[in-house]
């Protein structure tokens, strides 16, 4: 009998949490099934639990996922660019919606909770880390209202559609005092 790849796996693995991401970021999580998951990805059911034992555990998959195309500096032109690519992954992708679900999910998860608190305190860290000229205090503050801002307009997409991100680039610069 051949023996399946670690690649194989990784696929098979990373296909339930593509299924997963479409889903809960267009139906939400709570509205969701493992049966909606398995049709969706086109595997059976025993795949889905061999992978994960829940959808909480899927969920935590996607954020462990997440990448930040955070800037990697800060500037008028290089904030309203960070926001336009928030902007693209919420057209082409639902992204806000999927935030958004996380989210909500966080607020009730203990466990997911720790893994985007994580991640939150990683963004911060990052704004501050662009801002080695500002007192510290400074920059942490700076940092807190930064990601307050980009989440709250991730939301506005979620919620409103497609909203122009140029008064949130504005305030964002004005924040940073740049």
């Amino acid at each position: 009998m051949p023996k399946v790849t670690q690649d194989h796996l990784d696929a098979r693995r990373q296909q339930i949490i593509d299924a997963a991401r479409r889903l809960f970021a267009t139906q939400g999580f709570a509205r969701t099934s493992m049966s909606d998951l398995v049709n969706a990805s086109g595997l059976s059911n025993g795949a889905i639990y061999r992978y994960f034992a829940s959808k909480d555990e899927i969920i935590t998959a996607i954020c462990d996922q997440a990448t930040h195309a955070f800037p990697a500096d800060l500037t008028p032109d290089v904030i309203h660019r960070f926001l336009q690519h928030i902007r693209a992954l919420a057209r082409e992708e639902n992204h806000a919606r999927l935030v958004a679900q996380i989210y909500a999910e966080a607020a009730v998860s203990p466990a997911l909770g720790e893994v985007v608190k994580a991640q939150l305190d990683q963004l911060r860290s990052s704004i501050v880390g662009l801002l080695p000229d500002r007192e510290p205090v400074d920059a942490q503050q700076i940092a807190e209202a930064f990601v307050a801002l980009c989440h709250g307009y991730t939301q506005q997409l979620a919620v409103r559609g497609d909203v122009d991100p140029s008064p949130y680039a504005a305030a964002l610069v004005r924040i940073a005092k740049l």
